[in-house]
């Protein structure tokens, strides 16, 4: 029987070789016995799939390490293809749960509606997307929305490509980016946030929808900048360095207390995962994961380095899965500001 064991603090290593099996599993995808048990195993145990945002990930992760220990009989299946590419998976069918840093989109939406795949919405956590630099850049404390979208929209591919060109007063330094990919929900949230559209982007950057890969990119380089979720930034902390955010009143660092205090803006975002209803009703084991995760997520979103929801957020979530309270409260696109009481209000009013 196979059990993942989780160690008790994430570290980005790990990530980097779940990472690594998922593209050596997904290299024989085309082989349907891939994604079978075997006839011993398929006695012993049942399987809850899961795949999405790397964002997620850690916290699932975490999850997933603890239920195990109490329920063996039950192997949960982890991937991450980025938000986008985990909802493709989840709307063909293939998966029970995908987590996702950014709401589901309206054409996610519709491929699930043609799949005939129905899906319950549960908000897990919030996070603060936060931009990074070297810890040798002693230049670039804080930055302003402006300056952001002057280095990451389109325009900028091939024109912008020192420190100087973005604030006089900073050196003449090549810059260099790394963000995440295409596939990667918090792509989708950043560049709505910053450029005005989702998707709008120079491509003239290191891209990938594994956060440890830009992580390790920006440690290594002096005259890095890049972008990720908080935890990541958290579990790195001595090889990075986070930038504060000036949306107009001021610079603002990413920290659990300014998402909490709704300070930290517009990079702020909740986190979800999206269940399978079909899933939900007929494999038990799926419907028990879901259970003990809200139940345990304020804890394991706390330690992986995001910020939980209150009590009620856990009960309403709870709530709408017995209920089965099926779709989205976002109609299909990501809300910029969105603070945790908004979201509250939101899921009270599904």
């Amino acid at each position: 029987m196979e059990v993942i064991q989780k160690p008790r603090a994430f570290t980005p290593k790990r990530l980097a070789l779940v990472a690594g099996i998922v593209a050596l599993l997904g290299s024989c995808a085309q082989a349907p016995s891939s994604q079978q048990p075997t006839q011993d195993n398929a006695s012993a145990t049942t399987v809850v799939k899961v795949d999405g945002s790397s964002t997620v990930f850690p916290i699932t992760e975490s999850v997933a390490g603890e239920f195990q220990k109490t329920r063996g009989d039950i192997k949960v299946e982890l991937a991450v293809s980025g938000t986008g590419g985990g909802f493709r998976r989840f709307c063909a069918g293939e998966t029970d749960i995908s987590d996702a840093s950014r709401p589901i989109l309206t054409e996610e939406m519709e491929a699930c509606r043609t799949a005939g795949v129905r899906y319950i919405e549960l908000p897990i956590g919030f996070d603060a997307l936060t931009v990074v630099v070297h810890p040798q850049n002693d230049w670039a404390n804080d930055i302003t929305l402006e300056e952001l979208k002057k280095i990451w929209e389109p325009g900028a591919e091939g024109k912008i490509t020192s420190w100087k060109q973005i604030r006089d007063s900073w050196p003449d330094r090549p810059l260099k980016l790394f963000g995440p990919g295409r596939d990667s929900g918090t792509f989708d949230y950043f560049t709505e946030a910053v450029v005005g559209q989702p998707k709008a982007s120079r491509n003239d950057y290191t891209a990938s929808e594994d956060d440890t890969v830009l992580v390790e990119g920006v440690s290594k380089d002096p005259n890095a900048m890049g972008y990720f979720g908080y935890a990541y930034y958290e579990s790195s902390q001595n090889r990075l360095k986070k930038v504060g955010i000036d949306s107009g009143s001021g610079p603002v660092l990413p920290s659990r207390e300014s998402v909490k205090n709704a300070e930290y803006h517009p990079l702020a975002r909740p986190l979800f995962i999206y269940v399978n209803s079909q899933s939900l009703s007929s494999k038990p084991e799926v419907k028990a994961f879901v259970e003990y995760y809200l139940n345990n997520a304020e804890r394991w979103v706390n330690d992986t380095g995001y910020v939980p929801l209150p009590d009620k957020g856990y009960e309403l979530a709870l709530t709408h899965l017995q209920q089965g309270k099926e779709g989205t409260v976002f109609e299909g696109q990501s809300q910029l500001n969105l603070k945790i009481e908004d979201l509250l209000q939101k899921e009270a009013k599904f």
